[in-house]
């Protein structure tokens, strides 16, 4: 089911969009992906490539029973019961990004604060200065897919003490360094997460079963090399099976602490 629920692209090439619908349309659901094209020069983008490729060493690999996620770099939900080891974790995987001399994260952050027209757009921090991880790199390789899940940090960080479980709202950004040669299109859904939702958890495995989003809008987006999208992980999403050489991006969430969507923070 399509319904019309399609993607949105904005060319920012040498232009800014200087407008928050964009983000309002994700928010209410009525936009399934942003895409921002231009936002990424090629020279940046092939930059970026060649420094992974340095620190593909790093990338350390995550089983689940039914599939598997590549990373270079941390997640904060998987430290959320030990908040202090995510902490070193990130610190050392953005100091390892430094060392590379990738800087793709704050550079793309800070394309996007200027194309929005944001107020403020930085990593977020803890009150005692301890910053989140500023980005991180997902790797899917030939046959792999990432199963249908979603992302919500209010709900996962409720019963931790961190500023970011009162985040009114939260999307992701995700800029494609490579796409593969066919399939991996990011499959989402018009289907924000509901507590109701759990019945269709996978036991100790990744994400949802199918039937969590039966009958709702279904949009597929295949990115290109260079794209910079947006969407909002809290609707179920997935990412078809890669085939070919390896689909790399580097993303990072982002959210807000009130419906002036002016001053956003980012985390992974």
């Amino acid at each position: 089911m399509n319904s019309g629920w399609n993607p949105v692209v904005y060319d920012v090439t040498d232009k800014n969009i200087a407008d928050l619908q964009p983000l309002q349309k994700l928010i209410t659901g009525d936009y399934p992906v942003v895409v921002l094209r231009g936002l990424l020069e090629k020279e940046k983008l092939n930059e970026g490539l060649a420094r992974i490729q340095e620190l593909y060493e790093n990338a350390r690999v995550t089983p689940y029973v039914n599939g598997s996620l590549t990373l270079i770099g941390t997640f904060l939900v998987k430290y959320l019961p030990d908040i202090d080891k995510y902490f070193s974790a990130a610190k050392e995987a953005d100091d390892r990004a430094t060392s590379a001399g990738l800087n793709m994260a704050s550079y793309v952050r800070n394309k996007l604060r200027t194309v929005l027209g944001l107020n403020s757009f930085e990593v977020a921090s803890e009150p005692d200065g301890r910053q989140y991880a500023s980005s991180n790199i997902r790797i899917c390789k030939n046959s792999i897919d990432t199963p249908l899940h979603n992302d919500n940090i209010m709900r996962d960080g409720a019963a931790h003490n961190i500023v970011l479980a009162s985040l009114k709202y939260q999307l992701s950004c995700v800029v494609c360094l490579q796409g593969p040669n066919e399939g991996g299109e990011l499959s989402i859904y018009r289907k924000p997460w509901e507590p109701e939702d759990e019945v269709y958890k996978i036991s100790a495995g990744l994400g949802y079963e199918l039937g969590v989003v039966e009958g709702k809008d279904h949009c597929r987006f295949r990115p290109q090399s260079g794209d910079v999208y947006l969407l909002n992980p809290t609707n179920h999403h997935a990412v078809e099976r890669v085939y070919g050489h390896d689909r790399i991006t580097l993303g990072f969430f982002f959210g807000f602490f009130n419906d002036e969507l002016e001053d956003g923070v980012t985390w992974v």
